[in-house]
């Protein structure tokens, strides 16, 4: 089963925010609402949630389910 909640954690404030992750498009950018940071995706990665979330975005978690390639949104 798909998990749709991810703890995202701000690499400058380290705090902590749980949010629901679309299942039909990627999150590219994600606003800290504790520091107003703007987060983008690190090199390699496609979303937010796949650099800074305790759990991947669905797409990914999917395809690691499968065992097919990982292609996200």
């Amino acid at each position: 089963m798909t998990e749709l909640k991810s703890t995202l954690t701000c690499p400058k404030c380290r705090e902590a925010s749980t949010e629901t992750m679309p299942t039909n498009a990627c999150r590219f950018f994600y606003d800290c609402p504790h520091c107003s940071e703007k987060l983008r995706p690190l090199a390699g990665d496609c979303c937010v949630f796949c650099s800074y979330g305790d759990v991947p975005c669905p797409p990914i978690q999917e395809a690691r389910a499968n065992g097919t390639p990982a292609k996200c949104c």
